[in-house]
């Protein structure tokens, strides 16, 4: 690749013929690449051509804007093959006869390429060793539709698209600041992808912008597809179950979280923006928690966390108690799981792990199939499996419920990425728990929470604000405080710009 690099001519040359049998050459004559010569100036002497990608360019507005100020308004000037350099004919053009907003120079054909291939129309004129792009793109996106996967009873119901430029205006039309700044890259060598982070200037920790801003510049990649590629190749542990990357496909997430001193990452061709730092419970935060009133918007976010631990413990705990703590149960449910259990063949831990892969299987199955019978397969899929194993012999009605239990929990996470992290942890705990019982559970959580702390998102801690403990961060950590109580940022996430509101407590009036 690079070899072929290395060959190919850097600047634009001055004759339009070599310009355009190197383009043709470049993209192997490919079809929709496509070119249009025009003759203007006096007595059609001066040679131009019009080169654009079918498809990505409005050819309605380059016929309006582009061809028909070349062809008809500017065919009698004074242009000719003798005073070319001396009228400097493409500064004219640019200045003098484009209506459009967007032209730009262009020198090189790097340049050129980038510029054509990502719909911009490209004038080349003989005797000139340069042209213009003019920006005419345009290609078939998805209109702004309901998020559909992170939706919310109460709140926008807009969300992103595969259009990085109209994703960039979504968050611009909530943040009308100046000090919003927006930088753009391009990475990838094949596909040339635009990738953009967004933060405010003055309210971020610079340290973590230039943070942000050398892993992404370190990136070196044939193709970028999704921001999944970023997520991998910036988060600060590989290996980790638990992600450090936060992924949304809301705006208004994307614009609380900028506001609050943190960086968004837009893909091109992607829905879903990247915010970091990323922080453990900020996986447990959701866009309605904030459109709520403060009590039901606490009430719910300790239900998740109680929900996490749920699906994180239930199949562990139910394996500890039923093979090692039997004097933990009462007496009546002891005798009744001990008769469901009768003429199972299996231990507990055997047949925690085949309901649980069962599970994960139907799971994925039902995300796979057609949307029309996706989710009946999965519905009826469980409940035959279940009822049959559970009439068969193989497994007890008990370990169903359990299995039911730890799938719905799993499900209440707002972040996808945080459940994914309960389902891993899960298996593990089970072994230590069909090993050791209780004593093995609280190994494994020991070392868990080990590994949390020594984890960090852009160098803060994961478990801020708990470890480090910060007592003014408490109040948007378990529970939501009161709105007027949101007179700072969170600490370690913005260090300059602390200050964020000065709301009095609201009083009735005196009577």
């Amino acid at each position: 690749m690079q070899d072929n690099e290395s060959q190919q001519p850097k600047s634009i040359y001055s004759d339009l013929k070599l310009n355009l049998e190197h383009i043709k050459k470049t993209t192997g004559n490919s079809t929709d690449i496509i070119i249009r010569e025009v003759q203007v100036g006096k007595n059609g002497e001066v040679q131009l051509a019009v080169i654009y990608t079918d498809g990505l360019t409005s050819s309605a507005e380059l016929e309006q804007f582009v061809l028909e100020t070349l062809m008809v308004k500017i065919r009698n000037t004074e242009m000719d093959s003798t005073n070319l350099h001396s009228l400097d004919c493409l500064e004219a053009i640019k200045k003098e006869s484009l209506p459009v907003a967007g032209v730009t120079d262009i020198s090189d054909f790097k340049k050129l390429f980038l510029n054509l291939l990502s719909g911009d129309a490209i004038i080349l004129m003989n005797s000139f060793s340069k042209g213009l792009a003019i920006s005419f793109r345009v290609w078939a996106d998805r209109g702004v539709q309901e998020p559909s996967s992170q939706t919310v009873v109460r709140g926008p119901k807009d969300g992103f698209t595969e259009t990085l430029r109209k994703n960039t205006a979504l968050i611009r039309r909530r943040i009308k600041d100046p000090n919003l700044w927006i930088e753009t890259k391009q990475i990838g060598t094949k596909t040339q992808t635009d990738v953009a982070i967004m933060f405010l200037k003055n309210v971020a920790n610079e340290k973590i912008v230039d943070e942000v801003r050398n892993r992404i510049n370190q990136i070196n990649i044939d193709a970028i597809l999704e921001s999944g590629y970023i997520e991998e190749l910036i988060q600060d542990n590989q290996y980790s179950p638990f992600p450090t990357v936060f992924n949304t496909e809301r705006p208004d997430a994307v614009a609380a979280a900028i506001l609050e001193g943190r960086i968004a990452i837009l893909v091109d061709g992607t829905p879903f923006v990247l915010i970091v730092p990323a922080l453990f419970a900020h996986f447990f935060q959701s866009s309605e928690d904030y459109y709520q009133r403060t009590d039901i918007s606490s009430f719910i976010r300790l239900l998740r966390y109680f929900a996490f631990f749920l699906a994180l413990l239930t199949p562990s705990a139910y394996i500890a108690v039923t093979t090692f703590h039997q004097e933990m149960l009462p007496t009546q449910l002891l005798v009744s799981l001990a008769s469901q259990r009768e003429g199972v063949p299996f231990p507990a831990v055997v047949e925690a792990i085949m309901m649980e892969a069962t599970f994960e299987i139907l799971r994925e199955a039902g995300v796979r199939m057609p949307r029309a019978v996706g989710s009946a397969i999965s519905i009826v899929g469980a409940l035959v499996i279940g009822q049959a194993a559970v009439e068969a012999g193989v497994v007890s009605a008990t370990m169903v419920i359990v299995v039911a239990l730890t799938a719905i929990s799993s499900f209440v996470s707002p972040a996808f990425n945080m459940a994914i992290a309960a389902r891993l942890i899960r298996f593990p705990l089970m072994i230590l728990a069909a090993s050791f019982g209780l004593l093995g559970i609280t190994l494994g959580l020991i070392v868990m929470v080990l590994h949390l702390n020594s984890l960090r998102s852009f160098g803060i801690p994961y478990l801020t604000p708990n470890a480090p403990f910060i007592l003014q961060d408490q109040k948007d950590n378990f529970i939501r405080l009161p709105r007027w109580l949101f007179y700072t940022r969170p600490r370690l996430v913005n260090q300059k710009n602390i200050d964020r509101e000065d709301t009095p407590v609201p009083k009735p009036p005196n009577s």
